[in-house]
């Protein structure tokens, strides 16, 4: 039979969703920073070379150097700080969504946080995570159920974040093996396009934790539901 859910364990996610969307803002300008001094570097490498020879101003090379590496210095720092109050949220959006449907969940809460930091796991296993609290949080009425809830902005989030983090990877393992100057260039340019990506991940995740966010006021202004235990699976 259908139970009325208990919505006095709920916790406003609105303070930290907004100390999340401003972090994800300070994430994108970093990375537009380093985009700028990564294509200093390498518009200065370019211009240097000369019938095949390098020929590059070295105190101008050093400065370009040491702006690449603090813009990458800033990009971690504000990517760290990011995780931080992200992960923060993200337990409680849960936490949230285990109060409005117990049984939308195809993970147990603790996975909000673990999922992250389970090898190649944590490229799908948090995507489920957040798939099961945006089936919660939908509105209630949702054509379909709220399993059908469009969730075109989570989905776009995710490839766009899946896709960051694996050609970082290969881009960066590709700029430090350079040996050649125009290997060292082509590092750049591929370092650069991942620096793009990540800034459409970050605004996507602006987005996704807004309206995560405006969905779990809503759905908590709504009141109490009844909820629906699942029928049981034959074995």
């Amino acid at each position: 039979m259908p139970v009325p859910a208990r919505l006095d364990g709920l916790r406003s996610p609105v303070g930290l969703g907004k100390a999340v969307c401003v972090l994800l803002g300070a994430v994108a300008v970093a990375d537009v920073l380093s985009i700028a001094a990564g294509v200093h570097s390498r518009m200065l490498l370019a211009d240097g070379m000369d019938s095949g020879f390098l020929a590059v101003d070295e105190k101008a090379l050093t400065l370009a150097d040491n702006m690449y590496g603090s813009a990458g210095a800033l990009q971690w720092l504000t990517f760290m700080a990011t995780a931080v109050v992200f992960l923060v949220w993200l337990r409680r959006v849960r936490g949230n969504a285990e109060v409005f449907d117990p049984y939308a969940h195809p993970m147990r809460p603790g996975w909000a946080i673990g999922a992250w930091f389970v090898p190649v796991g944590n490229l799908w296993l948090p995507y489920r995570v957040a798939s099961g609290v945006w089936t919660a949080s939908a509105p209630v009425g949702t054509p379909g159920g709220r399993s059908a809830a469009p969730r075109g902005l989570l989905n776009a989030w995710w490839a766009a974040l899946v896709a960051t983090q694996v050609l970082s990877r290969i881009a960066s393992r590709f700029y430090t093996r350079a040996e050649t100057v125009d290997e060292v260039i082509e590092g750049f340019d591929m370092l650069a396009f991942c620096d793009a990506l990540d800034v459409v991940a970050a605004v996507l995740a602006i987005l996704f934790v807004r309206r995560l966010t405006e969905m779990q006021t809503h759905r908590a202004m709504t009141g109490a539901l009844p909820v629906e235990r699942p029928p049981l699976r034959a074995h």
